[in-house]
């Protein structure tokens, strides 16, 4: 309760300008020029803004580029496993302007798949893969698919 009465009359006795000045000397206290509440010469400042602009232009392209790099290696798949192509790739890949290419580690992933692809596709590779096959899995495929074709044969003719 007292609380309560304290806060009210408080409240009331800042509203009539008697107990408010409190506020005005903490606002006259901060200085208005930036680089004076920084604590530093009005020279400084400017360096020193100078430089986060430069850093900040900085990080900007280098997140551009991972960007286009990225975009590249989306392109890349794309055209891999013959998708549409993406026009936001195009454009993040244009907006980095430099040749944008695969990074070297990306590229060494690329050229390990093109390989397999590669031995895959060779006859050696599928000779390979004859051997790897389950031979009974493949038969009892075959022999479902010859009783369903037989069964469907049967029920469409009527001399069987």
């Amino acid at each position: 309760m007292a609380f309560l009465m304290k806060s009210m009359l408080s409240n009331q006795v800042k509203n009539l300008g008697l107990g408010g000045g409190g506020e005005e000397n903490k606002e006259e206290s901060t200085p208005s020029d930036p680089a004076a509440a920084a604590g530093m010469t009005r020279e400084e400042y400017e360096e020193y803004q100078k430089q986060m602009v430069e850093e900040k232009m900085e990080r900007d392209a280098a997140f551009a580029q991972k960007k286009a790099e990225r975009a590249v290696l989306r392109v890349h798949l794309r055209e891999k496993y013959r998708l549409p192509k993406s026009e936001l790739d195009e454009n993040q890949i244009q907006m980095a302007g430099d040749d944008v290419g695969l990074p070297e580690d990306l590229q060494k992933m690329v050229a390990e798949d093109q390989e397999e692809e590669e031995d895959k596709d060779s006859i050696l590779g599928q000779l390979q893969n004859i051997q790897n096959m389950d031979m009974d899995a493949i038969k009892e495929k075959a022999q479902a698919t010859f009783t369903e074709m037989k069964q469907a044969a049967e029920q469409k003719c009527s001399v069987m």
